[in-house]
């Protein structure tokens, strides 16, 4: 969500959620001080006896590009000294540099993936067939997409073997005297994709339609008009570009499937996407846990199970509209960070990897088969500095992601002893029959281990901070960082042969090699 609502509204939404649950503290949160000590948690199982539960697209782990970023225009305003600035949340940034060569070899090392080129911004961003433009832009859009710069766009998917994914624009520009959606600006934004030798792979109709105040509709826009115009932007595409899905809704869902206060003009999910002819190839949802401090919203305690467990209430809610219109279309999470309006500053360091690699694993577990980080290179909650390009510990986490986990989902969840330990498996990338575990310890004081006996050699690649610095990660116990020329450093793992240890704040991957799981012998790779 790059701003679920009109500026004006969103002080009275992020008033109404702290009123609520938003605004309380967490017991177990940083700022309650160290824990006291517990006995060590320990874990027994057998990788090769986990049962397959599902499986993700091989561009399972993709990423956002903000429209505004490909413009040019006023985005989330960067904290400073972890302070935001109550004025005014945006600030102006230029357009972004997508042929950079340190953001396409970083970016290329997440391949293959999805990109999506949308975001609020998108609703109101219309194409024109210009190499620059200059000035304001015309009458019924906010914003200005160049040829120049749709090409960048299109050249950099390319480049790192990204599908595009975007959104298209819904505001006054597009509607006729009736305030019903016209395919014109569309249609000219799809023949310039073609003809700068570009695919787009899938589209939602607009971003988030359920906040509706954000597509720019209409007086007294209802969700029969919604998919009166919708249902035109079906037949539109179905007919002028076959090959691309329609995803649908891309509703905003907020932390634990909660409802937005009834006073925000919202449209029910529930009634925006049909169950005729017009149905979703993908049945898409958008997810933040909570708002961010740049919005008046609060820090979340980043380890604590109650935040992690917020996206069960999100997937149910898109599990059983799935059911309703489309059972058979997978379901992908088009939009995701840590929190709405640019993320807190903790989202920039290691304290969100255990919410950003527990979030990636439990959506698998559930039926997700594509999530899509918000964003690549643009504010706290990016994977890499908007500035810079440097990784940061979400990027190290998704590379490490990308090594070591195949499409095959295994169950593993059940055989956590403790609620601090989560355990999450997936069939090893690219080796018949291995199995890689995912270990999540949340305890701040409590140490852990996981007996992997008889089961050959296994290889655990262990994340934690670098004290002193909640900016970076450690593997190892050894600080990430790019080599000269921004090469790649390379992510080795710890040999062990029966128990794994499991640090206290830590995440580990272990690669089973030997795990001769049969579930993971053949495509689950």
């Amino acid at each position: 969500m790059a701003s679920p609502l009109p500026g004006r509204l969103l002080p009275l939404l992020v008033g109404a959620l702290l009123s609520g649950c938003a605004g309380q503290h967490v017991p177990g949160s940083p700022a309650d001080g160290a824990a006291p000590a517990r006995k060590a948690t320990e874990a027994t199982l057998r990788a090769g006896s986990l049962p397959l539960v599902g499986r993700v697209s091989e561009r399972f782990l993709s990423y956002n590009v903000e429209m505004v970023e490909l413009t040019g225009g006023r985005f989330w305003k960067p904290y400073r000294n972890g302070i935001a600035d109550k004025a005014d949340q945006y600030e102006y940034r230029p357009p972004i540099d997508l042929a950079n060569p340190r953001l396409r070899k970083l970016a290329g090392a997440l391949a293959p993936v999805y990109v999506r080129y949308s975001g609020t911004w998108a609703n109101a961003t219309v194409y024109a067939d210009v190499e620059h433009h200059d000035g304001p832009a015309p009458e019924g859009f906010d914003a200005v997409l160049t040829r120049a710069q749709w090409r960048g766009a299109i050249d950099f998917a390319k480049a790192v073997d990204a599908r595009i994914v975007t959104s298209m624009a819904t505001s006054a520009g597009t509607r006729d005297a009736d305030g019903a959606w016209q395919p014109d600006h569309a249609a000219s934004f799809l023949a310039a994709t073609k003809a700068l030798g570009g695919t787009i792979w899938a589209s939602e109709f607009a971003n988030e339609p359920n906040l509706v105040g954000g597509t720019q509709p209409p007086e007294g826009y209802s969700a029969a008009d919604y998919r009166r115009d919708y249902a035109r932007f079906h037949t539109w595409l179905a007919a002028s570009s076959p090959e691309t899905q329609v995803m649908a809704p891309g509703a905003f869902e907020f932390g634990a499937g909660r409802a937005l206060p009834a006073f925000i003009k919202q449209l029910p999910t529930e009634q925006l996407v049909p169950d005729d002819a017009t149905r979703p190839d993908i049945v898409s949802f958008h997810f933040y846990g909570e708002i961010s401090q740049r919005c008046a919203g609060t820090r979340p305690d980043p380890q604590a199970a109650q935040w992690l467990d917020m996206l069960d209430g999100a997937i149910a809610n898109t599990m059983r509209l799935r059911a309703r219109v489309a059972p058979e279309a997978p379901v992908w999470l088009s939009e995701t960070a840590e929190t709405a309006c640019g993320g807190n500053p903790q989202a920039a360091g290691f304290a969100d990897s255990f919410r950003f690699v527990d979030q990636l694993a439990n959506a698998a577990r559930q039926g997700v088969e594509v999530s899509m980080h918000n964003t690549l290179a643009a504010s706290d909650y990016a994977l890499l500095d908007e500035h810079s390009f440097a990784p940061r510990p979400n990027y190290w986490a998704a590379l490490l992601w990308r090594k070591t986990m195949g499409t095959g989902v295994l169950d593993a969840r059940s055989f956590a002893p403790d609620p601090n330990l989560r355990l999450y498996a997936h069939c090893q990338r690219a080796v018949a029959g291995g199995v890689t575990l995912l270990a999540v310890n949340l305890g701040r004081e409590t140490a852990g281990s996981i007996s992997l006996a008889g089961q050959g050699q296994v290889q655990a690649y262990t994340l934690s901070a670098v004290p002193g610095d909640a900016q970076r990660v450690a593997l190892g116990g050894k600080p990430l960082a790019l080599a000269a020329g921004d090469a790649l450093p390379a992510l080795e793992g710890e040999a062990h042969t029966g128990a794994v240890p499991l640090p206290a704040s830590s995440i580990t991957f272990i690669t089973i090699p030997g795990a001769a799981n049969p579930a993971c012998s053949g495509t689950a790779q």
